[in-house]
């Protein structure tokens, strides 16, 4: 590889698609291409589907005629899917090749590309074995390679999600995964460093995305980029803020009679808002690492609610003692009623931020929204609007 284009490359894997693919449209298209062949398959079709029209095609023509094959066929799976992540399979024999043929075969092959196995098909290209390369190497020039292949070798699926793919892969620790279809032909191979690299990259990107960083964004993407990216998130939020403040607008007769209650509601709504994030980062887990299955979402939203139940009456006995005692030293009149107020509104809106820390990026995700990205914002609003509303309404109606 060219000086030019090693730079290049150190440089397009330190960014996103978005600033990659800006980048490499400004690069010669002969490095465009070398760049792009050696990059993980996937963020290489990323690049792609960002870069510009022109310079896309041109370096597509530089590329390898199988390489820019494979990627066109990759792009019919699902995205963030094992298919994404194909290589065009290698060192690809039929059973009855024998052992000195198929040597010099990979003696050839290993001029132009790595190979760690070879696959045995057949004329239909199902797969029927793995060979291993030192078994070959050992068993007798005449040997056919259906007497030397390991049978029954561990495929994945095309359209398997990268995170079900990491669970099944975790402890095998092999190189190079072949990818076979239904009925069992072999499409093409996937690197054990490609599927864990492509996964980091996205697990990494998820703190980011609640608070409105787009996955893309890194340290040197440019500042109007990085505004696009993050000022609509910032907008919505204001909105949400607003809501908040009018629910507290509609109590301010009640905030003006007692003063003193303005002094609990960031009490309440800091209680609610950690309550509600613990949901979330266990619904947000749950749905990174693929333990929350299908069918399993009404037992979180259950799980979720009583927590808050349990943590609100536990919390809202120390909140309503708090109460108490303030009142108590400004001579308010009613100090245990206004101490109930606090244990009752604190019960509510830890249920409530309980649920909709589970029901929230459950609702996206089922909307086809990223879980991640807005969730924080909305719950939030929730937390924010339940605590507030439901400590100033059972002020106004008890306290005399």
């Amino acid at each position: 590889m060219k000086a030019e284009a090693r730079t290049l490359l150190d440089a397009v894997t330190e960014r996103g698609a978005h600033d990659a693919a800006d980048l490499l449209e400004k690069a010669a298209s002969e490095d465009v291409a070398t760049v792009l062949i050696n990059l993980n398959p996937m963020l290489a079709q990323q690049v792609l589907a960002e870069m510009d029209d022109e310079p896309r095609t041109m370096a597509l023509s530089l590329a390898p005629k199988e390489k820019v094959r494979q990627w066109i066929s990759n792009r019919e799976h699902p995205e963030d899917s094992v298919g994404w992540l194909m290589e065009p399979p290698v060192a690809v024999f039929r059973p009855d090749v024998t052992a000195r043929d198929a040597i010099e075969d990979v003696r050839r092959l290993a001029k132009t590309t790595i190979i760690t196995y070879g696959y045995i098909t057949d004329e239909k290209g199902r797969l029927l074995g793995l060979l291993v390369m030192r078994d070959l190497m050992l068993a007798a020039p005449e040997a056919r390679l259906a007497e030397v292949m390991l049978k029954d070798p561990f495929t994945l699926d095309p359209d398997l999600e990268l995170t079900e793919a990491m669970k099944l892969v975790v402890n095998k620790h092999y190189p190079v995964y072949p990818v076979c279809s239904k009925d069992g032909r072999l499409l093409g191979l996937v690197r054990g460093q490609n599927l864990f690299e492509a996964r980091a990259i996205e697990i990494s990107a998820q703190v980011g995305s609640m608070v409105g960083v787009k996955n893309e964004e890194r340290l040197s993407t440019p500042l109007l980029r990085s505004l696009r990216f993050r000022h609509p998130w910032l907008q919505i939020n204001l909105v949400t803020c607003f809501i908040a403040a009018a629910v507290v607008g509609i109590f301010q007769h009640t905030l003006d009679r007692l003063v003193l209650l303005a002094v609990f509601l960031p009490v309440l709504a800091g209680q609610s808002g950690n309550t509600g994030c613990q949901a979330l980062a266990v619904a947000l887990r749950g749905m990174t690492l693929g333990d929350l299955k299908k069918g399993e979402e009404r037992r979180l939203v259950l799980k979720e609610g009583l927590l808050g139940l349990l943590n609100g009456l536990l919390v809202g006995v120390s909140a309503g003692i708090g109460m108490y005692a303030y009142a108590r030293m400004n001579g308010n009149p009613s100090p245990g009623v206004l101490a109930v107020v606090v244990w009752m509104a604190m019960v509510a809106s830890c249920v409530v931020s309980g649920l909709s820390g589970a029901l929230i990026p459950l609702t996206l995700r089922k909307l086809g929204a990223d879980p991640a990205t807005a969730s924080s914002i909305f719950l939030t609003t929730a937390t924010d609007v339940i605590s507030m509303g439901t400590f100033l309404g059972l002020a106004t109606l008890l306290v005399p």
